[in-house]
C-alpha cells in the first residue's frame, strides 16, 4: 500500500524513494514526511529517553528495579534475583507476552500483568537467555514516570522529539491536528485498513479505553500503567524525521554541533548484551506469530546488531556481512527498519505497509520486500 525509502548520512538525506498510499481511501499519496506507527523502532527511540535520565542521576541501569516500581517484581520461579533495567531493555529478564501488554486499560494496573504466572519464563534466571518480549518496555515507562513524575508521552517529548527538532508522538494525544491529518494508514496483506484509519483526524481516545467507555486522560497517575502511550510500538513519527534519530546516533550522541546524549551512553546502547549461541535464548519474536529462526542474534539496549557469522543467524537483509545497528519493526501490516553503517557513517530507513505477519520470501530472515529496500 505505501512504501517509503530514505536514506542519510550525518549531514542528512541524500536518497528518498517513495510509492503507493498512505491513505488509498481518499487518495493520499504517502510522503516522507507522513507520521506512522513505527512499531519496536519505538523501543530504541524509549531507550534513548531512558539513557538520559541515566545521565541525570535519576536511574541505576544495574539497579533493582522493585526499588523504583514501588513493588517487587520478581520471576516467581527465580525469586532472589533481581530484574534491572539493562536486563529489561536487553530482553534478558525472563518476561514474556504471555499474559500480554498493551490491553491494560486507563485507570488499569500494569502489576496486575507483571503478577500473572503467564508473564514470566520460569524455565531460565533473569540474566540468563534472551526472549524477545514487549512487556519490558511498559514496564521500562512505569519506570521513567515513577522517577520523574510525568506522563510517558509528554517526558518523552522533553527528552528527546524536541531536543532534536521531531515532530512526533506516541499515541496521538501529543501531536497537532496538522500532524496527525497525514497519517498513513496501516493495511493488513488483504488491503484492509487495521490501524490508524482515522479519517484525518485525531482518534477519539488516543489510549486503551476502560470499560465504561470514558476516555478522560485525566485519570492517569504516574507509575501505574506504563503501557498506556505504547512505549513497545506505538510512536508515530516520519521516516525524515527518523533521520535524526539515526544521524544522533552516528554522530555517538550528537547532531548538527548539539550533543543530546554522552558517547558513553550511546555506546552502552549499541554493544550487544546478548548473542545467540545454542540454548541461550529465542532468535525470533513469539508475539507476532513470525517464527523465522535467526533474526535476533545480537541485542544491545533495544539496539540489535546485523549480520552475526554464527550458524543458525539470518540476520543480514543487506547481504553484505556489514555489521549494522538499528531495529526492526513489525506490526497491523507494517515492516519497517532502522539502519545504520557505523563505521561507513551511513544509514536507511524503511518501512511498507500491506505485509503479512510473517516476513516471507527473503534469503535471510527478513522478507523478500525488505531485502529489496535494503539494497
Amino acid at each position: 500500500m505505501a512504501s517509503v525509502r530514505v536514506a542519510f548520512d550525518r549531514d542528512g538525506v541524500t536518497a528518498t524513494r517513495v510509492h503507493g498510499f498512505a491513505d488509498k481511501a481518499a487518495g493520499r499519496k504517502v510522503t516522507a514526511d507522513d507520521p506512522v506507527r513505527i512499531a519496536s523502532i519505538s523501543k530504541l527511540v524509549t531507550t534513548i529517553g531512558v539513557m538520559r535520565l541515566v545521565e541525570a542521576g535519576k536511574l541505576d541501569l544495574d539497579a533493582d528495579v522493585s526499588t523504583l516500581l514501588g513493588w517487587r517484581l520478581r520471576n516467581p520461579a527465580f525469586p532472589d534475583a533481581p530484574i534491572t533495567l539493562r536486563l529489561l531493555l536487553s530482553h534478558r529478564s525472563s518476561l514474556t507476552d504471555g499474559a500480554g501488554y498493551w490491553q491494560v486499560t486507563l485507570g488499569g494496573k500494569l502489576r496486575d500483568v507483571a503478577e500473572d504466572p503467564r508473564a514470566w519464563d520460569t524455565a531460565h534466571a533473569p540474566g540468563t537467555y534472551f526472549r524477545y518480549a514487549n512487556l519490558n518496555f511498559p514496564l521500562v515507562a512505569q519506570i521513567m514516570e515513577r522517577v520523574t513524575g510525568e506522563r510517558f508521552d509528554k517526558l518523552m517529548d522533553r527528552l528527546v522529539l524536541e531536543p532534536l527538532g521531531i515532530d512526533a508522538c506516541f499515541n496521538w494525544d501529543s501531536c497537532d491536528a496538522a500532524i496527525a491529518a497525514r497519517a498513513v494508514v496501516l493495511y493488513d496483506a488483504d488491503g484492509k485498513p487495521v490501524k490508524d484509519d482515522n479519517q484525518g483526524r485525531k482518534p477519539d481516545c488516543a489510549v486503551v479505553p476502560p470499560e465504561d467507555g470514558k476516555c478522560d486522560l485525566s485519570r492517569w497517575r504516574a507509575g501505574e500503567n506504563g503501557a498506556l502511550f505504547s512505549p513497545q510500538g506505538g510512536l508515530r513519527i516520519s521516516a525524515n524525521s527518523l533521520t535524526r534519530i539515526g544521524r544522533l546516533l552516528l554522530g555517538n550522541g550528537s547532531i548538527d554541533g548539539k550533543r543530546l546524549l554522552a558517547p558513553a551512553s550511546v555506546q552502552s546502547m549499541i554493544t550487544p548484551q546478548w548473542q545467540y549461541s545454542a540454548g541461550n535464548g529465542k532468535t525470533f519474536e513469539e508475539d507476532t506469530g513470525d517464527v523465522d529462526q535467526g533474526f535476533f542474534c545480537r541485542y544491545g539496549l533495544a539496539v540489535q546488531t546485523l549480520a552475526t557469522p554464527i550458524q543458525g543467524c539470518r540476520d543480514d537483509p543487506f547481504g553484505d556481512g556489514v555489521a549494522r545497528i538499528g531495529h526492526s519493526g513489525s506490526a497491523y501490516g507494517l515492516q519497517a527498519g532502522l539502519w545504520l553503517d557505523i563505521n561507513g557513517g551511513k544509514g536507511v530507513i524503511w518501512f511498507v505497509t500491506g505485509m503479512p505477519d510473517d516476513r516471507l520470501g527473503g534469503k535471510s530472515a527478513f522478507s523478500a520486500v525488505e531485502e529489496e529496500l535494503a539494497r
